[in-house]
Protein backbone atom coordinates (compact mmCIF):
# COMPACT_ATOMS: atom_id res chain seq x y z
CA UNK A 1 0.00 0.00 0.00
CA UNK A 2 1.42 3.50 -0.92
CA UNK A 3 1.76 6.41 1.64
CA UNK A 4 -1.54 8.21 1.75
CA UNK A 5 -1.81 11.71 0.77
CA UNK A 6 -4.08 14.69 1.46
CA UNK A 7 -6.34 14.60 -1.81
CA UNK A 8 -6.94 17.89 -1.66
CA UNK A 9 -4.47 19.72 1.27
CA UNK A 10 -5.94 23.07 0.40
CA UNK A 11 -9.24 22.53 0.26
CA UNK A 12 -11.09 23.55 3.12
CA UNK A 13 -14.84 23.75 4.76
CA UNK A 14 -16.75 26.99 5.32
CA UNK A 15 -18.58 24.99 7.87
CA UNK A 16 -19.24 21.40 9.17
CA UNK A 17 -22.06 19.76 11.34
CA UNK A 18 -21.79 16.45 12.25
CA UNK A 19 -25.49 14.91 13.47
CA UNK A 20 -25.26 11.86 15.51
CA UNK A 21 -28.40 9.63 13.84
CA UNK A 22 -27.60 6.52 15.29
CA UNK A 23 -25.17 5.01 18.30
CA UNK A 24 -25.90 2.64 21.36
CA UNK A 25 -26.39 5.32 23.84
CA UNK A 26 -28.90 8.19 23.89
CA UNK A 27 -29.09 11.88 24.76
CA UNK A 28 -30.63 11.98 28.23
CA UNK A 29 -34.81 12.41 27.72
CA UNK A 30 -34.54 12.44 23.93
CA UNK A 31 -37.00 10.93 21.68
CA UNK A 32 -34.50 9.37 19.46
CA UNK A 33 -33.95 5.52 19.43
CA UNK A 34 -30.57 3.77 19.96
CA UNK A 35 -29.56 0.96 18.18
CA UNK A 36 -26.02 -1.10 18.51
CA UNK A 37 -24.25 0.41 15.44
CA UNK A 38 -23.65 3.89 14.38
CA UNK A 39 -24.64 6.02 11.59
CA UNK A 40 -22.96 9.62 11.50
CA UNK A 41 -24.37 12.78 9.17
CA UNK A 42 -22.39 15.01 7.81
CA UNK A 43 -23.56 18.31 6.80
CA UNK A 44 -20.19 19.98 4.74
CA UNK A 45 -20.32 23.88 3.53
CA UNK A 46 -17.60 25.10 1.16
CA UNK A 47 -17.63 27.28 -1.57
CA UNK A 48 -21.13 27.85 -1.37
CA UNK A 49 -22.12 24.21 -1.95
CA UNK A 50 -23.42 22.36 0.88
CA UNK A 51 -23.30 18.54 0.94
CA UNK A 52 -24.51 15.83 3.26
CA UNK A 53 -22.78 12.59 3.47
CA UNK A 54 -23.90 9.95 5.64
CA UNK A 55 -21.50 7.62 7.49
CA UNK A 56 -22.77 4.22 8.22
CA UNK A 57 -26.43 3.62 8.63
CA UNK A 58 -26.29 1.28 11.60
CA UNK A 59 -28.27 -2.01 11.59
CA UNK A 60 -31.90 -1.06 11.72
CA UNK A 61 -33.52 0.81 8.66
CA UNK A 62 -36.62 1.51 10.78
CA UNK A 63 -34.42 2.50 13.82
CA UNK A 64 -32.70 4.98 11.58
CA UNK A 65 -35.35 6.62 9.61
CA UNK A 66 -37.67 7.00 12.51
CA UNK A 67 -34.80 9.36 14.19
CA UNK A 68 -34.27 10.99 10.26
CA UNK A 69 -37.95 11.63 11.37
CA UNK A 70 -37.60 12.99 14.55
CA UNK A 71 -34.54 15.21 13.41
CA UNK A 72 -36.81 16.83 10.70
CA UNK A 73 -34.54 15.47 8.28
CA UNK A 74 -35.35 14.25 4.75
CA UNK A 75 -32.97 10.96 3.45
CA UNK A 76 -33.69 12.94 0.46
CA UNK A 77 -30.97 15.12 1.44
CA UNK A 78 -28.46 12.57 1.12
CA UNK A 79 -25.57 13.12 -1.48
CA UNK A 80 -23.19 10.05 -0.78
CA UNK A 81 -22.96 6.93 2.10
CA UNK A 82 -19.35 5.81 2.81
CA UNK A 83 -19.03 2.96 4.27
CA UNK A 84 -16.29 2.24 6.95
CA UNK A 85 -16.00 -1.24 7.06
CA UNK A 86 -17.90 -4.56 5.99
CA UNK A 87 -19.96 -5.33 9.69
CA UNK A 88 -23.86 -5.74 10.17
CA UNK A 89 -23.88 -2.89 12.86
CA UNK A 90 -22.69 -0.60 9.60
CA UNK A 91 -24.45 -1.90 6.51
CA UNK A 92 -27.38 -3.21 7.67
CA UNK A 93 -30.31 -2.20 5.29
CA UNK A 94 -27.73 -0.37 3.35
CA UNK A 95 -30.28 -0.74 0.35
CA UNK A 96 -33.19 0.36 2.33
CA UNK A 97 -31.38 3.93 3.13
CA UNK A 98 -30.27 3.95 -0.61
CA UNK A 99 -33.87 3.74 -1.76
CA UNK A 100 -35.17 6.03 0.62
CA UNK A 101 -33.12 8.99 -1.02
CA UNK A 102 -35.17 8.37 -3.88
CA UNK A 103 -31.87 9.31 -6.02
CA UNK A 104 -30.48 6.86 -9.23
CA UNK A 105 -26.63 6.56 -8.70
CA UNK A 106 -26.32 7.76 -5.31
CA UNK A 107 -22.65 7.47 -4.83
CA UNK A 108 -21.52 4.39 -1.91
CA UNK A 109 -18.30 5.04 -0.94
CA UNK A 110 -16.13 1.47 0.29
CA UNK A 111 -13.08 -0.55 0.69
CA UNK A 112 -13.06 -3.50 -2.52
CA UNK A 113 -13.14 -6.21 -0.22
CA UNK A 114 -16.51 -4.44 1.60
CA UNK A 115 -18.67 -7.53 0.23
CA UNK A 116 -16.09 -10.49 1.51
CA UNK A 117 -17.06 -13.37 3.58
CA UNK A 118 -16.56 -12.43 7.45
CA UNK A 119 -17.38 -14.23 10.33
CA UNK A 120 -16.83 -15.19 13.97
CA UNK A 121 -17.09 -18.38 15.75
CA UNK A 122 -17.56 -17.85 19.26
CA UNK A 123 -19.66 -18.13 20.63
CA UNK A 124 -21.05 -20.03 17.97
CA UNK A 125 -20.51 -19.43 13.72
CA UNK A 126 -21.82 -16.13 12.72
CA UNK A 127 -21.73 -14.14 9.37
CA UNK A 128 -20.76 -10.76 10.62
CA UNK A 129 -20.36 -8.64 7.94
CA UNK A 130 -22.64 -7.09 4.61
CA UNK A 131 -25.47 -9.02 4.69
CA UNK A 132 -27.47 -10.63 1.33
CA UNK A 133 -30.07 -8.12 1.24
CA UNK A 134 -27.13 -5.57 0.69
CA UNK A 135 -25.37 -7.23 -1.73
CA UNK A 136 -23.57 -5.12 -4.80
CA UNK A 137 -26.61 -5.64 -6.88
CA UNK A 138 -29.17 -4.85 -4.30
CA UNK A 139 -27.62 -1.70 -3.51
CA UNK A 140 -27.09 -0.75 -7.63
CA UNK A 141 -30.94 -2.21 -7.60
CA UNK A 142 -32.13 0.42 -4.96
CA UNK A 143 -30.15 3.27 -6.72
CA UNK A 144 -26.28 3.55 -5.71
CA UNK A 145 -23.40 3.76 -7.55
CA UNK A 146 -20.38 1.92 -5.55
CA UNK A 147 -16.75 3.74 -5.43
CA UNK A 148 -15.04 0.73 -4.36
CA UNK A 149 -11.15 1.86 -3.52
CA UNK A 150 -8.46 1.45 -1.30
CA UNK A 151 -7.24 4.90 -1.71
CA UNK A 152 -7.98 8.13 -0.43
CA UNK A 153 -11.06 9.90 -2.12
CA UNK A 154 -12.13 13.33 -2.13
CA UNK A 155 -15.82 14.03 -1.45
CA UNK A 156 -15.99 17.59 -1.63
CA UNK A 157 -12.84 20.22 -1.13
CA UNK A 158 -11.88 19.69 2.83
CA UNK A 159 -13.72 16.13 3.40
CA UNK A 160 -12.60 12.96 2.15
CA UNK A 161 -11.85 9.68 3.19
CA UNK A 162 -8.57 8.05 4.57
CA UNK A 163 -8.71 5.23 2.47
CA UNK A 164 -7.00 1.86 3.42
CA UNK A 165 -5.11 2.85 6.51
CA UNK A 166 -1.74 1.59 7.36
CA UNK A 167 -0.55 -0.54 10.71
CA UNK A 168 2.42 1.14 12.60
CA UNK A 169 1.50 0.34 16.06
CA UNK A 170 2.40 -3.15 17.70
CA UNK A 171 0.02 -3.48 20.05
CA UNK A 172 -3.93 -2.34 17.73
CA UNK A 173 -3.50 -6.49 16.54
CA UNK A 174 -7.05 -6.86 14.99
CA UNK A 175 -7.66 -10.31 16.42
CA UNK A 176 -10.32 -8.78 19.02
CA UNK A 177 -13.10 -10.68 18.39
CA UNK A 178 -11.91 -13.52 16.87
CA UNK A 179 -12.52 -12.00 13.08
CA UNK A 180 -12.33 -14.42 10.20
CA UNK A 181 -12.34 -14.55 6.31
CA UNK A 182 -12.07 -17.23 4.28
CA UNK A 183 -9.60 -17.40 1.15
CA UNK A 184 -8.98 -20.37 -1.52
CA UNK A 185 -10.57 -22.32 0.84
CA UNK A 186 -8.65 -21.87 3.82
CA UNK A 187 -10.08 -20.19 6.95
CA UNK A 188 -7.77 -17.37 8.20
CA UNK A 189 -8.12 -14.70 10.71
CA UNK A 190 -9.57 -11.55 8.70
CA UNK A 191 -7.01 -8.38 9.20
CA UNK A 192 -10.21 -5.55 8.48
CA UNK A 193 -8.32 -4.08 5.40
CA UNK A 194 -11.55 -2.61 4.31
CA UNK A 195 -11.54 0.09 7.64
CA UNK A 196 -11.45 3.48 6.64
CA UNK A 197 -12.24 7.01 7.96
CA UNK A 198 -13.64 10.23 7.19
CA UNK A 199 -11.73 13.51 7.66
CA UNK A 200 -13.04 17.04 7.79
CA UNK A 201 -10.49 20.04 7.45
CA UNK A 202 -12.84 23.23 8.63
CA UNK A 203 -10.79 26.61 7.67
CA UNK A 204 -8.98 27.41 10.91
CA UNK A 205 -9.39 24.31 12.43
CA UNK A 206 -7.11 20.94 12.92
CA UNK A 207 -8.74 18.34 11.32
CA UNK A 208 -11.44 16.58 12.70
CA UNK A 209 -11.48 12.94 12.17
CA UNK A 210 -14.68 10.80 12.14
CA UNK A 211 -14.60 6.47 12.61
CA UNK A 212 -16.67 3.48 11.78
CA UNK A 213 -15.27 0.84 14.49
CA UNK A 214 -11.58 1.53 14.11
CA UNK A 215 -10.31 -1.93 13.70
CA UNK A 216 -7.44 -0.51 11.75
CA UNK A 217 -6.35 0.58 15.33
CA UNK A 218 -7.62 4.93 16.05
CA UNK A 219 -4.04 5.55 17.34
CA UNK A 220 -3.09 4.03 13.75
CA UNK A 221 -6.00 6.17 12.35
CA UNK A 222 -4.79 9.42 14.25
CA UNK A 223 -1.30 8.85 12.75
CA UNK A 224 -2.45 8.14 9.48
CA UNK A 225 -4.34 11.48 9.13
CA UNK A 226 -1.68 13.56 11.02
CA UNK A 227 0.91 12.40 7.99
CA UNK A 228 -2.02 13.12 5.33
CA UNK A 229 -2.53 16.63 6.80
CA UNK A 230 0.99 17.15 8.11
CA UNK A 231 -0.13 17.99 11.57
CA UNK A 232 -0.17 16.18 15.09
CA UNK A 233 -3.07 18.77 16.52
CA UNK A 234 -7.07 17.42 15.82
CA UNK A 235 -10.26 19.52 16.13
CA UNK A 236 -12.12 16.20 17.30
CA UNK A 237 -12.14 12.62 16.91
CA UNK A 238 -15.25 10.82 17.16
CA UNK A 239 -17.05 7.34 17.22
CA UNK A 240 -16.15 3.83 17.83
CA UNK A 241 -12.56 3.10 18.55
CA UNK A 242 -13.20 -0.83 19.29
CA UNK A 243 -11.46 -1.15 22.49
CA UNK A 244 -15.37 -3.17 23.96
CA UNK A 245 -12.77 -6.54 24.91
CA UNK A 246 -9.45 -5.46 24.73
CA UNK A 247 -7.13 -5.70 27.25
CA UNK A 248 -6.12 -2.83 30.18
CA UNK A 249 -2.56 -3.13 28.74
CA UNK A 250 -3.80 -2.06 24.88
CA UNK A 251 -6.49 0.36 26.50
CA UNK A 252 -3.23 1.71 28.45
CA UNK A 253 -0.85 1.78 25.16
CA UNK A 254 -3.71 3.74 23.24
CA UNK A 255 -4.77 6.00 25.60
CA UNK A 256 -0.84 6.65 25.75
CA UNK A 257 -0.68 7.04 21.88
CA UNK A 258 -3.69 9.67 21.56
CA UNK A 259 -2.12 11.62 24.20
CA UNK A 260 1.04 12.02 21.77
CA UNK A 261 -1.09 14.11 19.80
CA UNK A 262 -3.23 17.80 20.74
CA UNK A 263 -7.10 16.74 20.63
CA UNK A 264 -8.73 19.50 21.62
CA UNK A 265 -11.84 17.22 21.57
CA UNK A 266 -12.40 13.71 21.22
CA UNK A 267 -15.61 11.62 21.72
CA UNK A 268 -15.87 7.90 21.77
CA UNK A 269 -18.79 5.45 21.17
CA UNK A 270 -20.63 2.46 19.75
CA UNK A 271 -17.91 -0.55 20.54
CA UNK A 272 -15.03 1.80 22.58
CA UNK A 273 -16.74 0.23 25.85
CA UNK A 274 -17.22 1.57 29.15
CA UNK A 275 -13.67 0.50 30.28
CA UNK A 276 -11.31 2.40 27.93
CA UNK A 277 -14.01 5.40 27.84
CA UNK A 278 -13.15 5.89 31.43
CA UNK A 279 -9.49 5.55 31.10
CA UNK A 280 -9.90 8.19 28.03
CA UNK A 281 -11.73 10.55 30.13
CA UNK A 282 -8.90 9.99 33.15
CA UNK A 283 -6.11 10.76 30.94
CA UNK A 284 -7.78 13.64 28.37
CA UNK A 285 -10.36 15.36 31.07
CA UNK A 286 -12.21 18.03 29.84
CA UNK A 287 -11.47 17.12 25.70
CA UNK A 288 -13.78 13.82 26.65
CA UNK A 289 -17.20 13.59 25.74
CA UNK A 290 -19.84 10.55 25.66
CA UNK A 291 -20.86 9.91 21.79
CA UNK A 292 -24.95 9.70 21.85
CA UNK A 293 -27.53 9.25 19.64
CA UNK A 294 -29.05 12.84 19.13
CA UNK A 295 -25.68 14.87 19.75
CA UNK A 296 -24.77 17.71 16.68
CA UNK A 297 -21.51 18.96 16.42
CA UNK A 298 -20.80 22.22 14.98
CA UNK A 299 -17.46 23.73 13.84
CA UNK A 300 -17.53 26.94 11.98
CA UNK A 301 -14.70 28.42 9.93
CA UNK A 302 -12.30 31.35 11.42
Amino acid sequence: MTEAKDPNPKGQLDELEIIVIAEDSVMYESPYLGQHGISLLARACGGGVTKNILMDVGQNPMGLLYNFKQMDINPACIDAIVITHCHYDHTQGLAEIVAATGKKDLPVIAHPAMFRLNFITAPFLRHVGVMSGDSGDKLRAAGAELYLTTDPLELMPGLFTTGEVKRQTEYEEVGIGGLATIEDGRVKQDGMPDDLSVVARVRGHAPLVMTGCSHAGIVNIVKQVASMCGTREFENVIGGFHLIEASEDRIKKTVAGLAEFKLKAIMPGHCTGFRAQAAMYTALGKAFTNLQTGMRIKVTAR
